[in-house]
């Protein structure tokens, strides 16, 4: 529970914030709460003293007697836990409709003691606290909001509290499910004789050589003008075409020998060479591999976008642009490679938002008004689940029949996906190939029950896995980023990426084996047992093949 106290401070703080044309004299002096007919206020001077030196004054002593130590040594945590976000970079993103929409949702709750909203204060204070040497805290916050007092809406503020701390056992709930059921099904399975088994987290034999293709699709632009049209921007400032820098990656195999192919999509902020270690390690099993970048989501995007070079973190036409990337180097490769790759086994493998790629054009179908009305009704549950800023820019797009089913893939090795509002149920049973879900169980940006766990249950294919990685985050499986990557601050890292890592490979590689590539050899290792053998400690696994709406129901009852 002290992690997701300590992500709920880091998201309401580390998610804001652009310079001010003018910074305001005065700063807060109190902090107001209102509880019905009383109201309380605590001075920031109190909250500074008992952070930095542990005095508690009379006025704070009043309030914090009611806490045993844990929690005050938590409360006391929590006013100097930090961030290490860069001052521009909260600016930049605050500027964004993606950050202004989060501040408008914690604008509800904090506001300023005449109550005059709370918007801009709030990312005042997040740029100035962020600026200042001692960084971003919640203590600097508080002391570099710029009103005499700061107004915590009580009634708003007690609801998004009871929300995240049911979401909260919620998860925690599934997450001791999950693993119940795992060990269930390891001591149904007959005995393995473990010692037998390939340790699939070492690289395989086979020899490879990698290629680097510069493809550009110079009609996607054109073909979109008509069709794909935003709301609120004309075409024309928009660019034509894309450019899809490819790494392919071809094993060295006799010419009448053709190889399955595995396409990687990354996620925001990533490029394509983001999972070079595992394209690598499929590679050296006898798969072909492309790792495609997507041009409105790269890491060089997101640079672009802290130099002031773009508006948005990431436009609402590349829900449409990411899977239209894929299909553009499957024909490319299809037109070009026709004897060193088999096109009747293509799988997809993608993180985050190259998750979401894959499913889609998995065939995991997007309902139009379905996804319009979902957001409509979700409209501050950005603030616990930050994929609804991604998902929910498809409102922003014409109405179309958004159908990116490709029938040439075969299988979808999905990591963190996002697919709550833009496929929820009905999108996800439309998906007939193996599937496989890997969820983190503190992953803060792709939440594990709203976005993996429950919607795995929504899947109907016979041939579908979930993979759970506790203590696993939404960056557990991303290695140091290399040249133009965005450096992943250390505290949402998780344990030991490493493990995570090597539990990718293995469970891909077997994936991919049995579903693609037909060998029946692996499918051993799509096993509890398997995944109990290979589990560590710092970052326990789970897999299951079987977890229905009804059991997730029941067990939230309990």
């Amino acid at each position: 529970m002290r992690f997701w106290k300590r992500w709920l401070l880091r998201g309401l703080l580390g998610t804001a914030s652009s310079l001010l044309m003018a910074v305001p004299a005065q700063a807060t002096q109190k902090v107001y709460l209102s509880l019905g007919l009383l109201e309380i206020s605590v001075s920031v001077s109190a909250l500074e003293a008992y952070a930095k030196e542990g005095t508690l004054t009379g006025e704070l002593g009043a309030y914090t007697r009611y806490l045993n130590e844990e929690q005050k040594a938590e409360f006391r945590e929590l006013l100097t836990t930090g961030s290490d976000l860069d001052a521009i970079a909260i600016a930049q993103f605050l500027y964004s409709p993606q950050g202004e929409t989060l501040l408008k949702q914690l604008g509800e709750i904090i506001d300023t003691k005449q109550r005059q909203g709370g918007f801009y204060a709030i990312r005042s204070a997040l740029i100035l606290a962020a600026a200042d040497e001692e960084g971003l805290t919640l203590l600097n916050f508080l002391k570099h909001f710029p009103t005499e007092g700061l107004r915590i809406n009580s009634e708003q503020g007690l609801e998004l509290f009871n929300q995240f701390t049911e979401f909260v056992q919620e998860t925690e709930q599934a997450v001791a499910l999950i693993e119940r059921q795992a060990q269930t099904n390891q001591d149904d399975l007959q005995s393995v004789t473990n010692s037998n088994l390939a340790d699939l987290r070492v690289s395989g034999k086979v020899a490879y050589q990698r290629q680097s293709l510069k493809l550009v699709d110079k009609e996607r632009g054109i073909r979109q003008a008509n069709q794909l049209e935003t709301k609120n921007k004309p075409f024309s400032a928009r660019v034509p075409h894309r450019e899809l820098p490819t790494e392919l990656y071809l094993p060295k195999k006799p010419k009448q020998q053709s190889s399955p192919l595995i396409v990687i999509s990354h996620g925001l902020g990533s490029d394509r060479h983001t999972y070079r270690y595992l394209a690598q390690h499929l590679a050296s099993y006898g798969f072909a591999v492309a790792q495609v970048e997507h041009p409105g989501s790269s890491a060089s995007y997101l640079q672009s976008l802290l130099q002031g070079l773009q508006q948005e973190v990431s436009p609402p036409l590349e829900l449409i642009n990411r899977p239209l990337d894929i299909q553009y180097v499957l024909d490319y490769l299809e037109q070009n490679y026709q004897s060193a790759i088999n096109f009747d086994q293509v799988g997809l493998l993608g993180q985050s938002y190259g998750a979401y790629t894959s499913l889609a054009l998995g065939g995991a179908s997007v309902d139009y008004d379905a996804v319009t009305k979902r957001c409509k009704d979700h409209e501050t549950a950005a603030v616990l689940n930050v994929s609804l800023l991604l998902q929910c820019q498809l409102s922003q797009l014409s109405k179309q029949d958004y159908d990116f089913q490709d029938s040439r893939i075969q299988a979808v090795f999905a990591i963190n996906p996002f697919t709550s509002h833009i496929f929820a149920e009905q999108g996800l049973k439309a998906l007939e190939i193996p599937t496989l879900f890997v969820s983190g169980s503190a992953d803060t940006v792709t939440p594990a029950l709203t976005e993996q766990i429950r919607p795995f249950s929504w899947l109907d294919h016979a041939d579908k896995y979930l993979v759970l990685l506790k203590q696993g985050t939404h960056f557990s499986t991303i290695p140091e980023p290399e040249e133009e990557g965005l450096p992943i601050p250390p505290e949402i890292i998780g344990p030991d990426p490493s493990i995570a890592q090597n539990y990718i490979k293995a469970l891909s590689t077997a994936f991919f084996q049995t579903h693609l590539a037909n060998n029946e050899a692996y499918r051993i290792y799509l096993s509890s047992e398997y995944t109990n053998e290979m589990s560590r400690a710092l970052m326990p696994i789970f897999l299951l093949q079987e977890l229905n709406q009804d059991q997730l129901s029941q067990n939230q009852q309990r």
